[in-house]
């Protein structure tokens, strides 16, 4: 498994500000494993620390590439 993200960047007067991040993670897992990957991603956030810290002022959206292993 390995992931990837991005950041968008709004101008707030002179100063750049992260608006949202964009995670997206990719498996080489079982396909009938896949709605399980699924589930776990839609809940890990809200163990993640660092999601914890960011989501009340950065928009976190995650999504899930699966290929078959």
């Amino acid at each position: 498994m390995w992931s990837e993200a991005t950041g968008e960047v709004e101008a707030d007067g002179k100063v750049l500000i992260l608006k949202r991040i964009q995670v997206r993670y990719h498996a080489r897992i079982p396909l009938e494993k896949q709605e399980v990957a699924e589930r776990v991603l839609a809940v890990h956030a809200d163990s993640c620390p660092i999601a914890r810290s960011l989501r009340a002022s950065i928009g976190i959206l995650t999504s899930l590439d699966v290929e078959d292993a």
